[in-house]
């Protein structure tokens, strides 16, 4: 669809592109490693796709998922299919830390403080992207 944001992608920072899905790095300063699972296909929900391909979807999810705990070590991982905004199957992967800047409220909360330990977390994306390259290539 020519008028879906998701459909249409433009900069975007691609770590994983597969004939199915794309996963890409989400470019928000008070989240390092948020990553979100895109399905290529434009359709809204989960239960849109065949048994099959939800199964593909939630796998890479879960891979995502697996690869910034590895390597960004959170507190704890948030995974959300909102799709409000953006009628798009997506997953959003997100690593939250006791110190982020909405902990414990939802990243789409109002900002409660900065995290001192941004700049660190951020030093670790080479090594999600390198992860992620090296889990999706087999």
């Amino acid at each position: 669809m020519a008028d879906c944001e998701l459909c249409a992608a433009k900069n975007e920072d691609v770590l994983v592109n597969t004939p199915k899905f794309r996963v890409i790095l989400v470019d928000d300063a008070n989240y390092p490693g948020f990553c979100r699972v895109i399905w290529n296909t434009h359709v809204k929900e989960m239960t849109d796709l065949a048994v099959a391909n939800r199964s593909i979807m939630m796998q890479a999810v879960c891979k995502v998922e697996q690869a910034i705990r590895d390597v960004m070590q959170p507190d704890k991982i948030n995974l959300a299919s909102l799709g409000n905004m953006v009628p798009h199957l997506h997953w959003h992967v997100i690593p939250r830390y006791l110190d982020d800047a909405h902990f414990p409220n939802p990243v789409w909360a109002a900002t409660d403080r900065v995290s001192v330990e941004v700049e660190a977390k951020r030093a670790l994306l080479p090594a999600l992207r390198e992860i992620l390259r090296r889990e999706f290539s087999t």
